[in-house]
């Protein structure tokens, strides 16, 4: 058997499951068959014989793919397409026919409203960890966050489907007043400001582009505990604004136009665990900025 033969042998072995991702997460059966194509390329171009886990693999090009296109939909302010209820009903079920049989009903829903109303990385976290139960800290690599953030973007979007937890705009108004006041307790060198809006067991994490900006987070990769990552920010976040990014609230840091970081805050219980620095031109580009609403 020729090298493109035993590829596309082991490849094909796979494509039910790719297709199954594809649609529930973009909600079309045309452009899943798209993102399955550009999977297929980007595995012949690869060294197969590197991929232990193909499976794996192809499910994180997949979703990462999904991700993208999710994306450019919100770029050019795309509505879900009209026959997204017909196309859910002609989704293939999972491989687990229990575990379908638990999340039929859901399903259905969720792909209608995640279409209208849940950010892409909220999207791909909550398909890929509730109906395929693919694990979070897998999920965090694909959508480009922490592992803790990707089980915060999954259980959002989980209440939002599932209808608990009041309405999204409740909650995204409690957000962005909590994140108002960290940033005012921050340019008013309020330490205890800080410390009450902080979780005791924060964690701030920078990529090496933030860490070698080093004079606003201190110039490490990590830091932990409330009142070291409040002494970080006391007294800054003077030229920080604001606003949302692939539908997430974020901090953005663009003196004089320039953008040079964004802060990603994780919210849970009232309190922000987690806040993750990206400054890395590439990951900067990735990012589609939104005013938040008036």
């Amino acid at each position: 058997m020729g090298e493109q033969s035993w590829m596309a042998e082991r490849f094909e072995a796979h494509r039910g499951r790719m297709e199954q991702v594809a649609r529930r997460i973009l909600g079309s059966g045309s452009e899943a068959a798209d993102v399955v194509q550009e999977a297929w390329l980007r595995f012949s171009r690869s060294d197969a014989h590197a991929v232990e886990n193909l499976g794996g693999w192809l499910t994180t090009v997949v979703a990462r793919v999904c991700l993208d296109m999710l994306r450019a939909r919100r770029s050019r302010h795309e509505e879900p397409g009209a026959d997204a209820a017909s196309e859910a009903e002609r989704i293939c079920p999972p491989v687990d026919p229990e575990r379908d049989a638990r999340t039929a009903d859901a399903v259905g829903v969720a792909l209608m409203v995640v279409l209208d109303r849940l950010a892409p990385a909220e999207r791909v976290a909550f398909v890929l960890h509730d109906v395929f139960d693919v694990p979070f800290e897998d999920i965090g690599r694909i959508v480009d966050r922490s592992t803790l953030a990707a089980r915060q973007l999954a259980s959002r979007a989980r209440r939002r489907v599932q209808g608990a937890a009041g309405p999204e705009d409740s909650e995204r108004a409690a957000d962005r007043t909590l994140v108002q006041a960290f940033l005012t307790a921050s340019r008013e060198g309020d330490l205890a400001g800080l410390l009450a809006v902080l979780d005791p067991e924060v964690v701030l994490r920078a990529d090496q582009a933030a860490v070698r900006l080093g004079a606003a987070l201190g110039a490490v990769p990590e830091v932990r505990g409330a009142a070291a990552v409040a002494a970080l920010f006391k007294g800054r976040a003077q030229a920080a604004e604001p606003v949302l990014a692939d539908g997430e609230l974020v901090l953005r840091i663009a003196p004089s136009g320039r953008l040079l970081l964004v802060l990603r805050p994780v919210i849970d219980g009232g309190r922000i665990v987690e806040i993750e620095a990206v400054a890395e031109p590439t990951r900067l580009g990735a990012f589609v900025f939104a005013e938040l609403p008036a």
